[in-house]
């Protein structure tokens, strides 16, 4: 039976086991702070009705990552302190899909990047209709046109949307922009609300030196390819804990599998008569040393 056991000698089982239970708690508490973050503000979006669209609404999409964090992560911690071995496995496989998930996401993304972009306008032109309504909207979108000096989705003119500030509405803000599109506004001085004023009359060339004329979503793409090197730290910040939950889960299942094929401890044989055989090891497994048996 000794050579049917697989070890991954350098690697002790106490060690692995107390990094598995560490990482996962982590990644446990983080999701249930996330999840807890989501759900008060999605309370409060509800209260005061603001976002409609769900695409819009950052405290959906805490929910959700909130969720996916807490119950993956609680399934590795209860496996590793347990050493159950389908949980082991439902833990390594939902981190595989997530991380297989993401990265296929962003590659999607690349690969129809116009289409991605259109998604973008479509969604805040939505927003943007219910501008003055939706308060979250406004404080995010206020802050990217004064970020990345920008006005608007895909140009200045989407403004056009909103009922207050088309051409056809009553009052000073009809044909004119938001305050934050304006040239030199800045949140420590006193701001001319009315700065953008009957600006959608008038063609690009007129008012590029008193609004931003540029779209936010093209802005905020041409910051992201000027910072690469911040996004690529961001995105391997994301990622690299993933993989190495991956890779510290399928040294550990191994760990357990070594020990019930050395020590017979197999909970599911524990009710069968006589002697389990041992599982013969794959291709892959004898090949490389460390990894589990697949079922």
């Amino acid at each position: 039976m000794a050579g049917e056991v697989r070890y991954c000698e350098r690697i002790s089982y106490l060690v692995l086991k107390i990094v598995l239970i560490v990482y996962a708690t982590i990644f446990w508490m983080i999701g249930g702070f996330v999840l807890a973050i989501g759900i008060y503000a999605e309370v409060e979006r509800q209260r005061y009705k603001t976002l409609e669209g769900i695409f819009l609404a950052p405290a959906i999409i805490l929910i959700v990552l909130g969720l996916v964090m807490f119950f993956v992560s609680f399934v590795g911690v209860l496996a590793s302190l347990r050493d159950n071995l389908c949980l082991l496995k439902v833990f390594v496989y939902s981190l595989s899909v997530c991380l297989i998930l993401e990265l296929l996401g962003g590659v999607l993304a690349l690969m129809f990047r116009n289409q991605t972009v259109d998604l973008l306008n479509k969604n805040i032109r939505k927003g943007m209709v219910n501008y003055y309504d939706d308060l979250d909207f406004k404080n995010i979108l206020d802050f990217v046109q004064r970020k990345f000096q920008c006005c608007g989705g895909q140009e200045y003119k989407d403004w056009s949307v909103n009922m207050y500030h088309n051409c056809s509405a009553p009052g000073p803000l009809a044909c004119g922009v938001p305050y934050t599109c304006c040239m030199g506004t800045t949140p420590s001085t006193v701001a001319n609300t009315l700065c953008g004023y009957q600006v959608l009359q008038k063609e690009r060339l007129e008012v590029h030196d008193v609004i931003y004329t540029r779209g936010c979503t093209d802005a905020v793409f041409i910051w992201l390819m000027d910072n690469y090197k911040t996004m690529a730290g961001l995105l391997l910040g994301i990622l690299l804990p993933q993989f190495f939950g991956v890779i510290i889960s399928g040294l550990y299942i191994t760990r357990v599998e070594d020990a019930i094929a050395e020590f017979g401890n197999y909970q599911d044989g524990l009710l069968q008569d006589g002697a389990r055989t041992p599982r013969k090891q794959g291709r892959l497994a004898r090949c490389c040393r460390c990894l589990p048996e697949l079922d």
